[in-house]
């Protein structure tokens, strides 16, 4: 009688959790505790090891502006100022900026690597940015209606956002995000569909001071990029300037493509607000990594997406030091395969693709329903990511 019960009870649970792949209560809190022993293992394990990494980064990152600074006054390197100005940039917002922010390197007690105080070579201003994106989508990842980095406020990225008219230029305003990335990223933080929706002013209010840090930051950075900088070039202005906004480009292009593909790409899930209610840690465990997407490649690959490659992980663990997601993710996935769980993961061209053809199917009304994996699915292959 006590077996009958006790099983009665765990089908129970198991209904009532089917948006969590089947789990029951108990085994959302042994993945959340095991999640968290990881953590807490690596936490313990940083050392001058991971500071000495990140010392070399931007040792790295400093040399290659340098060069590319100089290469524009040679005319005929104006290519290579290019490119190497484009991974300086790279490796400052992806693998330096991004991370820092998040507080991966606040442990080392170095002023010059403080999430506090540290700001980088990109329109959206820090302070900004910190709560939009640390707070706002590392909380809320991928409850629509919440985590407003679904869209970003101008795609439709999901069959739960409502169809309008304007979503027919979905691949547009795809392509103009990509190519304006950081521009966008920091209008971003002016919530322009509270705006729109008339809660919210677009210069005042509560938007001033999220207005004066735009400006403030994004007046330095044109002055930088595309008055001093160029100006110093003397006879070469134009081309320097050239050359700056095409880094610039290039850098946004790399950005938008490496974070498109570990938030959209198929089989990536989304939440309700009422789904999400009274969450668990365990529960928002879970969230993270349903609602994740890795891509594979080389370890040049992962250094240039600042290990946001690893996104999973990265969702799981967001103030870890990045350089330890590849031996994080070992792990991660042998846990998810022993819970019956997805592990999202795929290489570059097919994670893109996918993205592509989502932006593309959700420009129109409707679009495929999101049918939940049971508990017991494969891990996500890079062959399904191509179907």
């Amino acid at each position: 009688m006590t077996d009958t019960i006790a099983e009665n009870t765990e089908l129970a649970e198991r209904d009532a959790n089917e948006k969590y792949h089947g789990l029951t209560h108990a085994e959302i809190d042994q993945l959340g505790a095991e999640l968290d022993a990881l953590r807490l293992r690596v936490l313990a394990d940083l050392g001058e090891p991971d500071a000495e990494y990140l010392r070399k980064v931007v040792k790295a990152q400093r040399s290659f502006e340098i060069a590319g600074r100089a290469l524009f006054y040679l005319p005929p390197a104006w290519p290579l100022a290019v490119a190497s100005l484009s991974v300086s940039k790279i490796l400052d917002n992806m693998e330096i900026g991004h991370n820092v922010m998040h507080g991966q390197y606040d442990w080392m007690g170095d002023p010059a690597f403080n999430s506090r105080q540290f700001d980088w070579d990109t329109m959206a201003p820090a302070e900004n940015w910190k709560y939009g994106h640390n707070y706002m989508h590392h909380t809320y990842t991928n409850i629509v209606g919440k985590d407003r980095d679904v869209g970003y406020g101008i795609l439709r990225m999901d069959e739960d956002q409502k169809w309008n008219p304007y979503y027919l230029g979905n691949p547009l305003w795809a392509f103009l995000l990509m190519t304006f990335f950081e521009w966008g990223v920091a209008l971003h933080d002016l919530e322009t569909e509270e705006v729109f929706a008339g809660r919210r002013k677009m210069f005042g209010g509560e938007n001033a001071p999220v207005w004066r840090r735009i400006r403030k930051k994004m007046g330095k950075q044109v002055l930088k990029d595309y008055v001093l900088f160029p100006a110093l070039t003397g006879p070469f202005f134009l081309s320097t300037l050239a050359g700056n906004f095409t880094a610039n480009i290039i850098r946004n292009i790399w950005t938008f493509n490496i974070i498109f593909c570990g938030h959209f790409p198929a089989g990536v899930a989304t939440f309700t607000e009422e789904e999400t209610e009274n969450e668990t840690r365990g529960q928002w465990y879970l969230r993270q990594m349903l609602g994740s997407a890795n891509i594979t490649g080389s370890k040049l690959m992962h250094v240039m997406s600042g290990n946001l490659s690893h996104q999973i992980e990265h969702h799981l663990f967001p103030d870890i030091p990045a350089r330890r997601y590849p031996e994080m993710a070992v792990e991660v996935q042998e846990i998810c395969e022993r819970y019956g769980l997805p592990y999202n993961k795929g290489p570059l061209p097919k994670q893109l693709f996918s993205v592509f053809r989502k932006i593309v199917r959700l420009s129109f009304p409707g679009g495929t329903s999101k049918a939940a994996p049971v508990r017991g699915t494969q891990a996500v292959t890079d062959d399904s990511l191509a179907a």
